[in-house]
């Protein structure tokens, strides 16, 4: 089976990454299209052996990649496309129809309660996607409350299938010598309570109350993983607060880092087999249809000594996400797989689940006050690393993988037998 992916960016996000560490589990010859900014996440698909193409979209208005899209879609002989993220799958859909590719399915990463990639949702919005999204086989939600948005979005029951995120999960078990290294690397003391945070550094993921929240404890740090236009905004509270100095902003981590020490193991008997297999990115949809994939200029983007994500989680001593409004919540599986207690504002991948399965994980109000209150409490309990728990491995990135597996060959071939 080829199977070829559309997403709308692969700058560092969630969505992006978690489209890199499927494709390391699929045993599948795929290729990836990005509609715009061709950034660290495609190099590092690119090292992980699946080619990456990009579509040169100016904006949401290019219609004219459309007719691009199409043309590389059937110069490249796909059996199934996937689609991710909201500007991919409004272009993507109608593009492999129109270049004969029958089966067609869409990953949705991004729709939360009240936006959709972080713009607010619209009435025009939702008219285009459901316009769309008929014209695919079925539509992926990353989680049941993903699956209940939809259908009252409108998208029919019966055309969605729940593949929840997933993470590698044996990368993120607690490594003492990987903290005390992480820390010294950071100048963080060996003995400090450090509060983590992982994410872009937007308005909608309210970090802003976590750098408050931490400038009240006495002596905690905060260690936030991300980047984003909110970065010198949180530095002016840190300021404001008198805690600039027990504030640090690492800026974004690819993870897994770029090149071999990132690989996770071989793909099966039709997949990829290393970074020798990858072929590049084009420049330009047309010289990718007409020529296939042409080697780009390096770019594997190695991280040298910088503390990779597992490292960074592993300096920890909990972790808090404050954003109001997630599709799923795949930090906060990170840290819990990496023993940290969690403390978190929204969660479906933990929601979704019966308490037992995550008792680590605390869900928490808004306002800063509950915050302070709740990390109090944790600096006070004197608590250990934690055991991963039960939800870790239901979010296994291997099972996510099978059941995308189940979900093309449905697609592609029919229902499986029954036996």
């Amino acid at each position: 089976m080829k199977v070829l992916h559309v997403i709308t960016g692969l700058g560092i996000g969630g969505a992006e990454q978690q489209l890199r560490l499927m494709l390391r589990h699929l045993p599948l010859r795929s290729a990836v299209v990005t509609l715009t900014n061709p950034g660290a996440v495609a190099d590092g698909i690119e090292a992980d052996g699946t080619p990456v193409f990009h579509l040169g979209m100016t904006g949401n208005r290019d219609v004219g990649a459309l007719p691009r899209l199409t043309r590389l879609i059937r110069q490249g002989g796909y059996d199934l496309v996937h689609t991710h993220l909201y500007r991919a799958c409004v272009y993507g859909r109608p593009a492999a129809r129109l270049a004969g590719v029958r089966s067609v399915i869409a990953t949705e990463h991004s729709l939360g309660d009240a936006q959709i990639e972080g713009r607010p949702l619209s009435t025009g919005t939702r008219a285009l996607y459901l316009a769309t999204e008929r014209l695919g086989t079925s539509t992926v939600a990353v989680s049941p409350s993903v699956a209940r948005r939809l259908t009252r979005w409108g998208v029919a029951p019966s055309r969605i299938r729940v593949v929840p995120n997933g993470i590698e999960t044996n990368r993120f078990a607690f490594d003492p010598r990987a903290r005390a290294s992480a820390r010294a690397a950071l100048g963080l003391p060996p003995d400090a309570f450090v509060v983590g945070g992982v994410g872009r550094l937007a308005p909608g993921k309210r970090f802003d109350r976590l750098v408050r929240a931490v400038a009240a404890v006495p002596e905690a740090r905060l260690l936030l993983v991300g980047e984003g236009d909110q970065r010198q905004h949180l530095l002016r509270i840190a300021e404001e607060c008198g805690a600039t100095d027990r504030v640090l902003l690492t800026g974004a981590c690819e993870d897994p880092p770029a090149g071999p020490e990132g690989r996770s193991g071989p793909a099966g008997p039709e997949g990829r087999s290393g970074p020798a297999a990858a072929e590049g990115r084009a420049h330009s949809a047309d010289a990718a249809a007409s020529a296939g994939p042409s080697r780009g200029p390096g770019g594997h983007g190695g991280q040298g000594a910088r503390p990779g994500l597992p490292a960074l989680l592993a300096a920890m001593d909990v972790f808090v996400s404050t954003s109001p409004d997630e599709t799923f919540g795949l930090a906060v599986v990170e840290a819990l797989a990496a023993g940290l207690p969690a403390l978190y504002v929204a969660c479906p991948a933990i929601d979704d689940l019966p308490a037992e399965a995550a008792p680590g994980a605390r869900r928490i109000g808004e306002s800063v006050p509950e915050l302070i209150s709740a990390l109090l409490a944790l600096r006070g309990s004197g608590r250990g690393r934690l055991a991963p728990p039960e939800a870790v491995r239901r979010y296994d990135i291997a099972q996510s993988a099978r059941k995308l597996m189940s979900l093309y060959h449905q697609a592609v071939h029919g229902p499986l037998p029954v036996k």
